[in-house]
């Protein structure tokens, strides 16, 4: 296993778990979970892993992702 792991937003010390809820209760996509959270809109690190958590539904990722600049 990876020594990784990347399970919160650091800006907004918020883990994914928590919001992975909320975000399919509202049916948020990317840019409402930011507008409603915070979260995803300091740093930005962990936007790409709320994109993934919002498309898989997993909340820990044990490696690291980059932002997708091509959208």
């Amino acid at each position: 296993m990876s020594p990784v792991l990347v399970a919160t937003c650091l800006c907004r010390r918020v883990s994914f778990a928590s919001l992975l809820p909320l975000a399919r209760a509202a049916g948020w996509e990317l840019d409402e979970l930011v507008a409603a959270t915070g979260c995803g809109a300091g740093c930005g690190l962990c936007r790409p892993y709320l994109r993934r958590m919002l498309a898989t539904g997993e909340t820990e990722f044990h490696e690291l992702l980059r932002e997708d600049t091509t959208e």
